[in-house]
């Protein structure tokens, strides 16, 4: 038994990780075009058929891009908080197979778990996921302005961490393409990780059983993949940890897959077959853990109501934020696409 990763792209245009078990083929955000994710699931052998659920983030668009046509035209499930949903439904016109969690919910999908959590970020409810195995976790913790003491202890069991490294601060300041007003919203408490503090939370997080850091989300212009990577080694360093890979993603082509076992002999970095998993899509491998009233399933009845376990982060001031921002995008158009997905 294993547990497989693979990030199939990450950047400021698009990021999109495909997660396999025994029991379930997931990915987390679609943040690249259809054809294009369906080209990335080809280099491991994969179809978009195949996946058994998307987990999303938040609507930005450089993690939803390619719902329309995976989600939306194949049915696959699409999980989401209630905000998220409306806002990407909202943007894409079109109706989802869709599984509302509350943020701070766990839920079972096949043979993994999977538990919510609050971001601070400038979206309608953004969330982190730290995805239970048997054969290890996997943490995804992207597009968070700071790293606060709660985000970093949902992350804590992870094996694997996904962790944004957006920009080295002196190479924003020095770039000319981008208003006073990005670069204030990319380094807002509600923006993006740069090297450092990335490297302050992967210092804050060494223990015996993280293994593998995956530095996501880097800019393509105020960043650099050899200066992240010396940043988060240097930070870890002051631990005296010399256990945990770094790992750099590419926008442009998918990374090698990680394989996780608790068999050290099935450990390996680079592999792409997998192994069966059930039928897409298959009602009987989902299953809400901690339904609340807030927690939908737009296929089934409403299941009973419980008090929902719910992250503890604050989000009034994140709401004030977000129709500034909002209107800042529409205002520098489609033409700073990218700047806006720092």
């Amino acid at each position: 038994m294993s547990i497989r990763l693979t990030i199939l792209g990450s950047g400021s245009r698009g990021n999109c990780a495909y997660l396999e078990t025994e029991g379930v083929r997931l990915l987390i955000d679609a943040g690249f075009s259809g054809k294009r994710i369906r080209e990335r699931l080809a280099t491991i052998g994969r179809t978009p058929e195949t996946l058994n659920g998307i987990l999303l983030t938040h609507e930005h668009s450089d993690h939803t891009m390619g719902l329309k046509v995976i989600a939306a035209k194949l049915g696959i499930p699409l999980y989401a908080n209630r905000l998220t949903l409306d806002a990407v439904s909202s943007q894409t016109k079109a109706s989802f197979n869709s599984k509302i969690f509350h943020t701070g919910q766990s839920f079972e999908i096949g043979d993994v778990e999977v538990e919510t959590f609050s971001i601070p970020h400038d979206a309608q409810d953004p969330v982190g996921f730290l995805i239970r195995s048997s054969e290890g976790n996997i943490g995804f913790l992207t597009d968070l302005g700071h790293a606060t003491r709660m985000v970093l202890d949902r992350v804590r069991p992870a094996k694997a961490l996904v962790l944004e490294t957006n920009y080295d601060l002196q190479l924003l300041q020095e770039d000319t393409r981008r208003p006073w007003s990005i670069k204030q919203r990319i380094t807002s408490r509600h923006g993006h990780l740069s090297n450092k503090a990335a490297g302050e939370a992967a210092r804050e997080l060494v223990s015996d059983e993280l293994s593998h850091i995956y530095m996501a989300h880097l800019s393509k212009d105020c960043n650099d993949p050899a200066l992240a990577e010396k940043t988060v080694k240097q930070e870890i360093a002051k631990t005296g940890a010399g256990h945990i890979r770094i790992h750099r993603t590419s926008q442009d082509a998918p990374c090698p897959t990680l394989v996780m076992s608790k068999d050290p002999g099935k450990e390996e970095q680079g592999a792409t077959q997998g192994v069966p998993v059930t039928k897409k899509n298959d009602p009987a491998k989902t299953k809400v853990l901690k339904p609340t009233r807030d927690t939908e399933d737009t296929n089934t009845p409403r299941q009973p109501a419980r008090s929902p376990k719910k992250a503890p982060d604050a989000l009034a001031d994140k709401q004030k934020h977000q129709s500034f921002f909002a209107g800042l995008q529409d205002t520098l158009g489609d033409t700073q696409e990218d700047e806006n997905n720092d």
